[in-house]
Formats: structure tokens, C-alpha cells, sequence
């Protein structure tokens, strides 16, 4: 009897739920056909909403997919983001609520002015959460390399700040050559050397510059090149770091013997003297260090030949976060920010900001390919090349010159790609943590250096 009350009680609420779901789309199909918005109006914001949380909820499920020890992880949700940008596009604008997911990026005519305009839900995406959740990863990111930053930065110069600096000025290199012989500007080939060093701050660095030279919409190659150089960005580096050690058949318990433990100690003793801590979650600190870092992001330095030169929001908040990371305080006020909420946000500011940046590159990808699908062709192929070239340029470097064990060497050129996949990636083979040291060495002044690069690319060859 217990059981079929039960029954009963499901299939009521399952009618209940029926009856909603038809009532409003009837509501929506009548309102869509008196008002000249559609069902957009209605449905703008939760549309907006449901797919940030589709795209993660996928994002994420392919992220786990693990084929003999490789997977995506975050970067799941930046392939999706691109897939549902580009799906979206195909939703016709009045269909009744599906409409409401309708997106188009902007279309030039050959003159090239602007006949149709970004939609509304594109220009969400980019300038709210793709630049919140950039400003919640890079700020992240500067806390925790914060401490022992600027310590490395004298200690280490020799081995892993050389890695790192060595990495981005190849890829740098190789991405100026191809915007001299390729047909395409500056502006896609900096989206591609993001894309292919995997690195977030590069790529709105690049953006930003963009678009204080030549306004709206002028970023679109950049974000276009991003997306295509990013997927293979990703998976290279996983499979060097998985591959190289079988290559060169190397003896991985001799190699895990010759990894010395870093421990990374905190830049500051805790004080004596009780500080005084505004919240418990370390989020008075983070504003703090970002308002500072949009100032100074601010501030332009005049160059020659009337270029200006910022850091823009991206350099300025790593660089305040990483200054205020490294002293952790001002004056009797605590600015640590605890390993729990800088990590979370980190992630959570990535996985945002990978949905903003695919989304919309989704929808460039479809307008480019439209009118000239040779930029695909000439976008991969170049990615494939930054993406390997400083890789292959690195290990020699570590393996002769700096002579770095196998695992150091792997270690630090995940750091120098700033690849936070491959380091996952690259534990798991060696099965140890402690190839972590060589990847917190590199990776801050490998994003430093990359902000400039992807800055001065924009700037001094536009």
C-alpha cells in the first residue's frame, strides 16, 4: 500500500511538472508572437544562466574522460564553451524559448564596417564573466606564487627563471615570423601564441591591447586564433610530458631518485603580534590587491613612435597580487589570503573565464571559417609549431646546459608552457609531487613574460 502511495505520489508531481513546462512554453510561443524581442526578453537572463551551467556540467564530464592517464581537466570546459558558441549560432533568433539561446558575433562588409552587431548574450559573456573570472584566476594565481616569487626569482635564476624566460621568447620568436610570411596580422597570431602556451593573462593581455588601440570589436582574431591553437595547446604539452619520458627510455625510479624535495617555506615568519584579519575567507585582501592592480594596470608608458605601453588588467592585478602575496600584510592588517580560497577561486575563475573566451570564440570561429576557411589551416599548423618548438628548445637547454634531471627538466617546461594540465599529467608519470618545485619556479615569470609579449606583439607590430 506504502508502495503504491509512493507511485502515486511520483507521477502527480510528474504531471504537475508536465502541465508547468507546457504552460510556459504556451505563454512564451504567445508572447514571442506579439513582441518584436521574442522570447529573448523573457528568457535573457535564465538562458544566459542555463548555459553557463551546461557548459560546465559537460565541461567537466569531458574534462574527466582519462585515456591511458591523459585527460583535458578544465580545459574540458573551454572545448565545450567553443562547441555550444558554435551551436548556438545555428538557433534561429525567433524560435520560441530556444531563441532565446540565438547568438551572432559581429559581421563586416567588405569594407569592412559592422552590418550586424554582437547579440546581447556575447557581449554578457565577454565583459562579465569572462573578465570576472579572469581577475579571480590571475589574482589567484599571484597569492600563491606570491610568497616565494620574488625569492626564486634571485635564487633560481640560473636554472628555472633562464627555462622560463627561454620558453617564452622561442614561442614569441616563432610567432613574429609567422606574422611576417603568414596573411594575417599581429592580432591572430598573438590569440595564437596564447593558445598555444595555454596561458589566460596572455591571451586577455592581448585582447585589451586590442582594443585600446583600435576599439570594439577589434579582438576578434585574437580570440579566433586562442581558440584554435588552445585545444592542441592543451593536449601537446600532456603528451610530451607522457611520451618524452618513453622516448629517450628513461629509467623513471633512477629518475624519481634524483629529485631532491623543494620546500617551498613561507616569504614571512607569522608576526608575534596578533594582525588584524577584516574576513576569515581572505576576500578584503584579494580587492584590495586587485583595485591596486587595475591602477597600475592603468598607468601607460609612453614608448616611441606614439606607442603607449600597459600593463593592462591582466599584468597589473598579477603583479599587485604577487606583491601583496609576497609581504602578506600592510602594516598591522593581514592580507593573506588562505591556500582554500585562492585555489578555489582560482579554478572557479579559470573555468569562468574559459566559458566567456570559448563561447565567444565559438561564434568567431564560424563567422572566420565562413569567409575564409584557410585561417583554420594556417592557425593550427602555426599553434602546432609554437606549441612544440619552445618544448623541444627547453629540454636540450635543461638537459645540456643547465643539466637538469629528466623530471626537473619535464617539470619546469610545464611551468614555462604554464600548462596546469600537464603538470597533473606529469605527477601522475613520475609518481611524485615533488616535480612540483620545478613547475612553481618557472610558471610565475613564465606569466609575467608572457603578458609583455602578447602586449608588445599587439603594439609594436599592428
Amino acid at each position: 500500500m506504502e508502495k503504491e502511495n509512493k507511485k502515486s505520489l511520483k507521477w502527480l508531481w510528474i504531471t504537475i511538472a508536465l502541465v508547468v513546462v507546457a504552460g510556459i512554453g504556451v505563454w512564451c510561443g504567445y508572447n514571442a508572437g506579439i513582441s518584436d524581442k521574442g522570447v529573448a526578453s523573457v528568457f535573457g537572463l535564465s538562458s544566459l544562466l542555463t548555459s553557463i551551467f551546461v557548459v560546465v556540467a559537460l565541461g567537466y564530464l569531458l574534462g574527466r574522460v582519462t585515456i591511458k592517464g591523459v585527460n583535458l581537466g578544465t580545459a574540458g570546459v573551454f572545448l565545450v564553451a567553443i562547441l555550444f558558441g558554435y551551436l548556438c549560432t545555428l538557433i534561429p533568433e525567433k524560435l520560441p524559448i530556444l531563441g532565446a539561446f540565438h547568438l551572432h558575433g559581429e559581421v563586416k562588409d567588405a569594407a569592412g564596417n559592422v552590418i550586424q552587431s554582437a547579440s546581447a548574450n556575447v557581449k554578457y559573456f565577454k565583459s562579465v564573466i569572462q573578465n570576472v573570472g579572469l581577475v579571480m584566476f590571475v589574482g589567484s594565481v599571484g597569492f600563491i606564487a606570491g610568497p616565494r616569487f620574488f625569492r626564486d626569482l634571485a635564487k633560481n635564476f640560473k636554472t628555472y627563471i633562464v627555462m622560463g624566460v627561454t620558453v617564452i621568447l622561442i614561442g614569441t620568436a616563432v610567432a613574429v615570423v609567422c606574422t611576417l610570411i603568414s596573411p594575417y596580422g599581429s592580432d591572430f597570431w598573438a590569440g595564437i601564441l596564447s593558445g598555444s602556451l595555454t596561458t589566460t593573462p596572455g591571451y586577455s593581455a592581448a585582447q585589451e591591447a586590442m582594443l585600446e588601440k583600435f576599439g570594439s570589436g577589434s579582438d576578434t582574431l585574437v580570440t579566433l586564433g586562442h581558440a584554435i591553437a588552445y585545444p592542441f595547446g592543451v593536449i601537446g604539452v600532456v603528451l610530451f610530458v607522457q611520451l618524452l619520458p618513453r622516448f629517450v627510455k628513461a629509467d623513471m625510479a633512477y629518475e624519481r631518485s634524483l629529485l631532491k624535495p623543494e620546500i617551498m617555506e613561507a616569504a614571512e615568519k607569522k608576526q608575534e603580534k596578533k594582525l588584524f584579519t577584516c574576513d576569515d575567507f581572505g576576500f578584503t585582501a584579494l580587492a584590495i590587491a586587485v583595485v591596486s592592480g587595475l591602477i597600475l594596470g592603468g598607468i601607460k608608458i609612453p614608448l616611441f613612435g606614439g606607442v603607449n605601453f600597459s600593463l593592462g588588467t591582466t599584468g597589473g592585478v598579477l603583479i599587485m597580487c604577487l606583491v601583496f602575496g609576497h609581504f602578506g600584510r600592510i602594516g598591522k592588517m593581514s592580507m593573506e589570503v588562505p591556500a582554500a580560497t585562492v585555489k578555489t577561486l582560482k579554478e572557479l575563475g579559470l573555468m569562468l573565464f574559459l566559458i566567456g573566451a570559448g563561447v565567444d570564440g565559438g561564434v568567431s570561429l564560424v563567422s572566420a571559417v565562413g569567409d575564409d576557411a584557410s585561417i583554420v589551416a594556417w592557425g593550427f599548423i602555426g599553434g602546432f609549431v609554437i606549441t612544440i618548438v619552445p618544448m623541444i628548445a627547453g629540454f636540450f637547454l635543461g638537459k645540456y646546459v643547465l643539466k637538469l634531471p629528466l623530471l626537473s627538466n619535464l617539470g619546469s617546461i610545464t611551468g614555462g608552457m604554464t600548462s596546469t594540465p600537464a603538470l597533473g599529467t606529469l605527477i601522475s608519470t613520475a609518481k611524485s609531487d615533488d616535480v612540483a618545485g620545478a613547475y612553481a619556479s618557472t610558471y610565475p615569470i613564465a606569466l609575467v613574460l608572457i603578458v609583455i609579449a602578447c602586449n608588445l606583439l599587439i603594439n609594436l607590430m599592428m
